[in-house]
Order: structure tokens, then sequence, then C-alpha cells
């Protein structure tokens, strides 16, 4: 067993502390990775607040985790010591089932196993995630970082650049389409780098016009308040795809509407209540809503290949690890720019 230390949350309701516990010592296929940074999503304050329910304590929260090899099993084939990796959303599914069969194991029909806050597949061994110097993972669920992309830019590209790129992808984004981000926080802004990279006209919907400036360096062509009814009539039936980031209330109906005949429009921001849905906007345009989750990880690997390519990190804020819960305050009220990388460096 290998001594780890990490930040956890022991409860609901506590500050992260500092953690200390064991990793397994590397399997026959197992790679161990010195973790050097780790994003922060939104998703790790849901859960480590017990936000979406079923959260285990202490968890150790942390699935942009992006690092360098130190040790291999002696049956790895696929990476070696030194070798930059990351590890995502999850680190093993059933591997049996369609979804698994298909590259698709963000959809395990058995359940993937998350990256923390979850249980190994023997069902008893829970999961502790990124927010920690070391992380051993099976290798079939480990991700190549192209050598172009600094460790830290790669490290939201775990879960919020699969978050966008697999939408974008699923849905044909290209040259010839029209492509709405809503929002322009940590998903959106590697949406519009994204979707601009993949060549569509990309506008951002945003709730006012402050970070226009910033969205039109990122990569957008247009950019309008959503604050402004008029945004809603000039907008009508404008766009083939929306990607829906946002995961405050919004009036989906209204964002329906700006979609054109077949257009689609895609939740990966997932609001705290239900949102009602009329027929109308839809019947009206044979237009669909649909909703999307992260990717397998043939379809990780390819984005991170794509992002090397057009040289795509994300905008990041580095933070020692003792600013963890100062940096969860300023997520809630998006005070960042765009998304929190922590480097392990500063653990002690």
């Amino acid at each position: 067993m290998t001594h780890t230390l990490g930040y956890a949350a022991k409860s609901a309701t506590t500050p992260l502390v500092p953690f200390t516990f064991e990793r397994r010592e590397p399997g026959a296929h197992d790679v161990a990775i010195d973790i050097k940074f780790c994003g922060i999503c939104h998703s790790d304050i849901h859960q480590a607040r017990d936000e979406w329910g079923g959260a285990t304590f202490p968890m150790v929260p942390g699935h942009e985790i992006a690092g360098v090899v130190t040790r291999v099993g002696p049956k790895v084939t696929k990476y070696k010591v030194g070798d930059h990796v990351g590890v995502g959303c999850f680190v093993d599914s059933c591997r049996t089932c369609s979804s698994c069969k298909q590259g698709l194991e963000q959809f395990c029909q058995e359940g993937m196993t998350g990256t923390y806050n979850s249980l190994e597949r023997d069902g008893k061994t829970p999961t502790y995630g990124g927010y920690s110097n070391h992380i051993v993972a099976n290798e079939n669920y480990v991700l190549r970082i192209p050598a172009n992309i600094p460790l830290d830019k790669a490290a939201p590209l775990l879960c919020a650049g699969i978050t966008l790129y697999s939408p974008l992808r699923h849905w044909n984004c290209g040259p010839g389409k029209k492509v709405a981000i809503i929002g322009l926080g940590g998903l959106g802004h590697m949406g519009v780098k994204i979707a601009h990279a993949m060549g569509a006209e990309v506008t951002v919907l945003s709730q006012s016009l402050k970070k226009q400036a910033d969205g039109k360096k990122l990569g957008a062509d247009h950019y309008y308040a959503t604050s402004d009814e008029s945004t809603f009539k000039k907008l009508a039936g404008h766009f083939d795809l929306i990607i829906n980031t946002v995961s405050a209330d919004l009036d989906w109906n209204a964002y329906l509407g700006l979609l054109k005949v077949d257009g689609t429009m895609v939740v990966v921001g997932i609001p705290e209540k239900p949102t009602p849905v009329h027929a109308f906007p839809l019947v009206m345009g044979r237009r669909s809503l649909a909703g999307s989750l992260i990717g397998g990880i043939a379809e990780t690997q390819e984005m991170l290949d794509f992002c090397g390519k057009h040289n795509l990190g994300s905008d990041i804020e580095v933070i020692p690890i003792s600013k963890v819960n100062e940096a969860y305050e300023r997520v809630l009220k998006s005070d960042v720019r765009y998304r929190f990388v922590i480097d392990m460096a500063t653990i002690k």
C-alpha cells in the first residue's frame, strides 16, 4: 500500500481538510501516477455537499487529474514511466455490457466506477479522487496527454473538455453549422474553443455582455445577452445545435424556439429542480431535446488528441490546495475565468 496525502470532505457541511489514506500497489495492469494538477469541477461541490444524494464520507473529490506515470504493472503495454497521463470521471466499468463494448463506458449498464465517491468493482473499496498526490488506475482507464498541452491546462479537459466535445462531435458540429453555447463558464468556454476549432459558426448566449470580449477571444463569432428580450426574437429558428451548459433554472422552451427545423438542444448542465418542457416548441420544428454525459475512454482520448492538434487547453487559475474551500465559494459566485486547477506540489 502507498501512503497518500489528500484533502477530504468529512461531512456534507464541513470544509475540506487534510486527509491521509492508502492507495493499492499497482496490479498487473495498473499504472501508478504522481498527480501534478487536478481541476475543480462544479460537480465536486455538489457531491462534497451531498446535493445529489448518496454521498459517502470521507470523500476525496477530483476527477480532472493530470500527472506523470511513476510505476507500471508487469502486464501494462500502453504506458511507461515518465509518460504524461490523465484520469477523468471514472476509473472502471463492467467491461461486458453493450455500452462498454461500444466504448460508451460512461453509460455502463452496471454503473461506471466513479473516480471518487464510488466503490471499486469489489463493491466495498471506496474510490478517492484527485485532490491527492498519487493515484493508481487500470491502464485501460488512463488517458495519454499530448506533449504540447501543459499539464495544468490539460487537467480540466478530462471533464469539462470531454463534456463539450462529445455532444459537439455526436451532433456533427462543423463547417456550415450554426452552434450556440449557453453560458460562458468552466464548461462553456471549452465549448466555444472546441466548436470554433471544428469550424462551426459559434454564438455565446449569456445572461449579460460582461464576458463578451472574452467570448470573442475564445473563438465566438457572435455574443448575445439573454436578459435582452429582443435576443429571442432576433435569433428565432437560427441554430442547428445548442449546448446548454447552465445548471441554473432556465426557460428551456424559449431556447428551443431558437433552433432551426430538425435542430437539437443538448443539456449538459444539471439544474437542481425539474424543468418544464412544452410540446409546442418541439413539434413546431421537429426539434429535439437531448442530454449528454462526458464520453467513453476512446472518445476522451480522441478529444485530447484533437486539443493537442489545435493547441487547446483550458483557461485556468492555479491555486494551492490550501485555498480549495475559498475556490469552492468563488465557483458558486462564478468568480473564476474559467477553471480552478489545484497545484498538487502544494500538498503537505
